[in-house]
């Protein structure tokens, strides 16, 4: 079950009726008198020092006549989000001329207003929910289609991502993940198949492990898409696991209580890969995601076993609890063989990366300088940025093994991350491009343009990044 909703932009062209929303920068005084004429001692008294106030409703007769804003950085998409929850219902008419504001207006407010509930009690009776938009943003018809229907794609597959997030484990386990994700690629145009039993086992050894503890099965999605022959292709792996106990390892309960968003970097890469085929980008896609569910039981991986991955190696088992690095290796190793322009992998891997960084900022892991930059860079011109940590080799003996050609966690309590990123890079093909990203894809708390749960962290940077003619240099 995944939500249905409608995303609140009306093009201008099917309006009706409208109330006008005004901008202004913040401390500019004498623009906000101009656009409140006589409403203006109104506007004053509601706090004396206007600059820090950011929203007014100009009243009418009949009620409200229109509202303004005051944004200070108008790039920013963040900034908008609030207007999802202060507008009234009703359609907005946006008087803005720069498609700057408008593009982040439009993105900001429409990530704001997403919901997720499957309570069958109204908005109003449920508690604690702040009440969902019921207001809409008229696009002006100047307003560039191509922008209209990149930003649309981006909207729906990031509420699709959040959506897979925030569904609770016993709707969404390896099966429902792989479902969904098949039902949202073929209906795109994308090849699939979904690998499991003993294909699964030959083909993905390590994963099949990190499953075989949970009565719930575990299933690979690959599916592949391309926009023209010799595309340049880009693959994508996702973690996606559905519920994570620890395994053996077990987690204290206070840890295990956000766990079905275990799956986050497989939503991020399926959502990915959506709104590229959706706009149309100039790539091929290669995409394996990792549905598994890390359980205990008679059946479950235990420490101090070894497994054999897909590339040969060995693996001694530190930690069960350190799992999505055994689900990743062999989703690497398998893209590896393909010799894609770039492998991007995506997961919410390590305590440690949010030790380092906090909720909001995901850590990136690349093995190519100018990829590495490129990323930091959109990430911080889009204000959906990454922080970069370092692949530092001399950590890499941390994960030796007395038994086997490794261990899946590090001896030492330091460097969680980057011990995890080196376990994967052992897998990564020599001279291949490859990002590593993790992510916590949750909000804790409710932020403009953020709302709590779910979130698809590193999405518009991503879809930044391979929009248009992507190209690294060597």
């Amino acid at each position: 079950m995944i939500i249905n909703r409608s995303i609140p932009l009306i093009e201008e062209t099917n309006a009706k009726e409208s109330r006008p929303l005004y901008f202004v920068k913040k401390g500019d005084n004498d623009r906000l008198r101009e656009l409140s004429g006589d409403h203006w001692p109104y506007l004053k008294a509601q706090r004396a020092e206007i600059k820090q106030k950011e929203f007014f409703l100009l009243p009418s007769n009949e009620g409200i006549s229109g509202a303004i804003f005051c944004y200070d950085n108008e790039k920013n998409p963040d900034a908008y989000g609030c207007l999802a929850q202060k507008l009234p219902e009703g359609a907005w008419f946006p008087h803005a001329q720069d498609e700057t504001i408008l593009e982040a207006l439009f993105l900001g407010f429409c990530l704001e207003a997403y919901r997720f509930s499957l309570s069958h009690r109204s908005s109003h009776d449920a508690m604690d929910q702040k009440k969902p938009a019921g207001c809409q943003l008229i696009v002006p018809s100047f307003f560039a289609r191509d922008k209209l229907k990149n930003l649309k794609s981006l909207v729906q597959t990031i509420w699709l991502g959040r959506d897979l997030i925030n569904m609770p484990a016993n709707l969404l386990g390896p099966q429902e993940l792989a479902q969904k994700a098949a039902k949202e690629l073929r209906k795109r145009g994308a090849e699939v198949d979904i690998i499991q039993g003993e294909a699964l086992e030959k083909n993905y050894p390590c994963l099949a492990a990190v499953g075989a503890g949970s009565d719930r099965k575990a299933v690979v999605l690959s599916a592949k898409w391309k926009a023209r022959d010799n595309a340049p292709l880009i693959a994508l792996a996702g973690k996606g696991v559905c519920f994570d106990t620890g395994g053996y390892d077990l987690k204290p309960s206070a840890s295990m209580l956000k766990m079905k968003k275990d799956m986050g970097g497989a939503a991020l890469m399926l959502g990915l890969a959506c709104a590229l085929i959706d706009t149309h980008q100039d790539v091929a896609i290669e995409l394996r995601i990792g549905c598994v569910e890390n359980s205990v039981s008679g059946h479950a991986m235990r420490p101090g076993d070894v497994l054999k991955t897909r590339q040969g190696l060995t693996v001694e088992i530190g930690n069960t609890d350190a799992e999505g690095r055994l689900v990743l290796c062999d989703l690497i190793t398998e893209l590896g063989e393909l010799k894609p322009e770039v492998i991007v992998d995506a997961a919410t891997l390590t305590g440690a990366a949010r030790v380092a960084l906090g909720p909001d900022l995901p850590a990136l892991f690349c093995n190519n300088e100018i990829l590495a930059n490129q990323i930091i860079n959109i990430g911080g011109e889009i204000f959906d940025p990454l922080w970069r940590l370092p692949l530092w080799p001399g950590y890499e003996s941390w994960l030796k093994s007395k038994v086997a050609d490794c261990n899946n966690i590090s001896m030492r309590p330091m460097a969680g991350a980057i011990t995890a990123s080196l376990y994967l890079q052992k897998f990564v093909p020599n001279n291949q491009k490859w990002v590593h990203i993790d992510s916590y894809a949750w909000n804790d708390d409710d932020r403009p343009g953020h709302p709590q749960g779910g979130e698809m962290m590193a999405m518009r940077t991503l879809f930044s990044l391979f929009s248009g003619n992507f190209t690294v240099e060597s």
